[in-house]
């Protein structure tokens, strides 16, 4: 099971890679939507044909919070639970980077509540359609609302935001320091993120680097640690935190196709606060 690029380099050209992400998560959106199976199912690249609960819950889900949305949001699609490090509170404004079909953001919606607000940026539009409508089939259209847009140029003001959460997402950005900048940019002073993304632990080898099925499949344009905590300090963050989850490894070998990208990558809660 593929997401339709097996054999390909990673393009040289930003816009082309930026290209083929979205038309792999667009596949993704479409098929999950008529009841099949896209893609790696195991992977954040795929989706089976309808939600994965025990999957969910290796990636830190309970069973109580997957079970409280309808089915057609959680599509297995991230590599943790973002909203389970965010510690969100009622009336609080949240914006989601990548939100796919808006698991993550319905969850967020029903901790910050009514008085909350919660913000799905996606750039797929067959996402952004299934986002709205999974919104209206679980009630949560007043809180949550979606906008099509680029995590590196966010539709959202400056300095409204409590808390960024995110996906799994940021390894597929080709300028990760812009999304870092942009964060910065729109959350309030004191806000805070809470990012669930897969690192790179150690020097890729180049095979991986440039394998555009492991890139879309969110392991080849992983973010050294190093180079994350860094890019996060030159936007302006502060105490800025990162764990690797070891048994992550586990889940991300059955994402890379048996070319042993979990030796070089994991899973990571990604924590930093505005000033």
């Amino acid at each position: 099971m593929s997401t339709g690029c097996c054999n390909k380099t990673v393009p040289s050209n930003n816009e082309d890679i930026k290209d083929a992400v979205r038309k792999a998560y667009a596949d993704v959106a479409v098929k999950n939507s008529a009841g099949e199976v896209a893609g790696n199912p195991l992977s954040c690249c795929g989706a089976p044909k309808e939600t994965d609960v025990n999957y969910s819950k290796t990636l830190g889900y309970s069973e109580e919070e997957i079970g409280s949305i309808l089915d057609g949001a959680n599509m297995g699609l991230g590599c943790g639970n973002p909203t389970a490090i965010a510690a969100l509170k009622s009336g609080e404004t949240v914006v989601d980077l990548g939100s796919g079909g808006g698991f993550d953001c319905f969850l967020a919606a029903r901790k910050v509540g009514a008085s909350g607000r919660v913000i799905g940026v996606d750039m797929t539009p067959e996402m952004i359609n299934k986002s709205r409508k999974n919104a209206m089939k679980n009630g949560l259209d007043k809180i949550a609302e979606f906008r099509l847009g680029e995590i590196e140029y966010l539709p959202v003001a400056d300095g409204i935001v409590d808390v960024i959460i995110s996906n799994c997402v940021l390894n597929l950005s080709t300028n990760k320091n812009q999304v870092y900048r942009e964060s910065f940019r729109a959350l309030k002073s004191g806000g805070r993120l809470a990012i669930s993304d897969v690192v790179a632990t150690t020097e890729m080898p180049e095979a991986i680097r440039k394998d555009l099925e492991l890139y879309n499949n969110c392991m080849a344009g992983a973010t050294p640690i190093k180079d994350l905590k860094e890019g996060l300090t030159a936007a302006g963050f502060v105490d800025i935190r990162v764990i690797v989850n070891e048994q992550s490894r586990q889940f991300i070998e059955k994402w890379s196709y048996d070319k042993g990208a979990e030796n070089y990558v994991a899973s990571a809660s990604i924590e930093a606060r505005k000033p």
